[in-house]
C-alpha cells in the first residue's frame, strides 16, 4: 500500500488544518462520542467527523461518519484472527445506533483504525482511501491529550499535500484553488464504486470555498510542480511533469482498478465486521448498482459462497479499466 516517502507539511498548513479540527459541532453528537469510548475505552486516540453529514448537520435523518483511531488492534479485539483481519485491510467499518438527550434516534458509520495506519493511509498509500476523505473539512471530536491532536492534524495535512499533488496533470496549467480541488476530487471518486454525479465535486469545493483556497495557498510551498501567479490572487502555474515520472494517467487508471478492487473485498470484510453485515452489503451493493437486489434465503445462509455473482456484476458495471 505504501509508496514513496511524503511531502513535509508547512507549519503554515498544519495550523489551518488544526483550526479546522476545532470548529465546534453539534452537542448531539456526544451521545455518539460517549457510546464509542464506553466500548472501546482507553483503546480511544482519537474520533473524526467527515462527509455529508457534517456539510449539512443534518445528524438526525443521516448516516454519521465517524473515524475511530486506535493504539493498536490488539487493544480492541479479544482474539487475534480479529485483531489480524483488522490489519489485513483497514479499516474495519462497523454501525452504531444510540439515542440523542431529546430521544431521537443517532446512526454512525464508524471506520475503526490504528493511529499509525491512519498516518500512512493519509500520506503513502498508493491509492486515495484515505488521503481522497481527509484532505476534505473534517472534525477533531475527540482526542486523548495534545500530543495525539497533533499527530491527528499532522496526518490531516499530509493528506491535502498527498491530494493536491497526485491530482497535478502533466501539463503547464494556470489553476485556481476550485479547480485544483474539483479535479482531485473528480479523479478520487472515479477510484471507487460510489454512484457520485458529475457535479458532486463542484458542489463539495462550492459548500466551503474558504476551506480549499486557504489550505492551497498553505500547501504551495511544499510543492514544487505549483507556484502562485505573481499579482494573481488564488492562481498558481502548474510545471510540466518530470519526464521520467509515470504518466499521470497510467497512475490513476492503476488506482481505479486497485481502488475498486479493495473496495470489494472490504464489502467482503464487512460480513463480519458489520452488525447484520449482509443487510449492509445489500444495501452498499443497491446503491452502487441502483437497483434492488434480491436476497434468496441460500444468499443469507451462505454469503461468502453465493455474493460473487453481485460483487462481478458491480465491477462489471463500473468498468474496471
Amino acid at each position: 500500500m505504501n509508496q514513496a516517502t511524503p511531502i513535509s507539511p508547512p507549519e503554515a498548513l498544519i495550523d489551518v488544518i488544526a483550526k479546522e479540527s476545532a470548529r465546534p459541532v453539534a452537542p448531539v453528537l456526544q451521545a455518539l462520542t460517549d457510546a464509542l469510548l464506553a466500548q472501546f475505552g482507553d483503546a480511544v486516540s482519537a474520533i473524526l467527523l467527515y462527509g455529508s453529514c457534517l456539510r449539512s448537520s443534518n445528524f438526525s435523518e443521516g448516516l454519521v461518519d465517524l473515524y475511530v483511531l486506535v493504539d493498536s488492534y490488539a487493544n480492541v479485539r479479544s482474539s487475534t484472527l480479529k485483531e489480524k483481519v483488522d490489519a489485513w485491510l483497514p479499516p474495519t467499518v462497523f454501525a452504531i445506533n444510540v439515542r440523542a438527550p431529546d430521544g431521537s434516534p443517532l446512526r454512525a458509520k464508524c471506520a475503526l483504525i490504528s493511529v499509525s495506519d491512519f498516518e500512512k493511509g493519509t500520506s503513502s498509500w498508493f491509492h486515495g482511501y484515505l488521503w481522497g476523505r481527509f484532505s476534505q473539512p473534517s472534525r477533531l471530536v475527540f482526542a486523548r491529550d495534545e500530543r495525539v491532536s497533533a499527530r491527528v492534524h499532522v496526518a490531516l495535512a499530509h493528506a491535502v499535500l498527498k491530494m493536491m499533488s497526485e491530482a497535478l496533470s502533466d501539463q503547464r496549467e494556470v489553476l485556481d484553488s476550485a479547480a485544483v480541488w474539483e479535479r482531485a476530487l473528480t479523479l478520487t471518486y472515479r477510484t471507487e464504486l460510489r454512484p457520485e454525479r458529475a457535479s458532486r465535486p463542484a458542489e463539495i469545493v462550492g459548500h466551503d470555498p474558504g476551506y480549499y483556497a486557504s489550505v492551497t495557498q498553505a500547501s504551495v510551498p511544499a510543492i514544487a510542480r505549483l507556484s502562485p501567479v505573481q499579482e494573481q490572487r488564488d492562481h498558481y502555474v502548474q510545471q510540466p511533469a518530470n519526464l521520467r515520472a509515470t504518466p499521470h494517467a497510467v497512475r490513476w487508471k492503476r488506482r481505479r482498478i486497485a481502488g475498486r478492487v479493495l473496495n470489494v473485498l472490504r464489502l467482503i470484510k464487512s460480513f463480519y465486521t458489520f452488525e447484520n453485515g449482509l443487510d449492509y452489503v445489500i444495501w452498499k451493493l443497491e446503491r452502487h448498482l441502483g437497483e434492488p437486489v434480491a436476497v434468496t434465503p441460500r444468499l443469507r445462509r451462505f454469503p461468502l459462497i453465493f455474493c460473487w455473482p453481485l460483487l462481478w456484476r458491480l465491477l462489471k458495471n463500473r468498468q474496471l479499466r
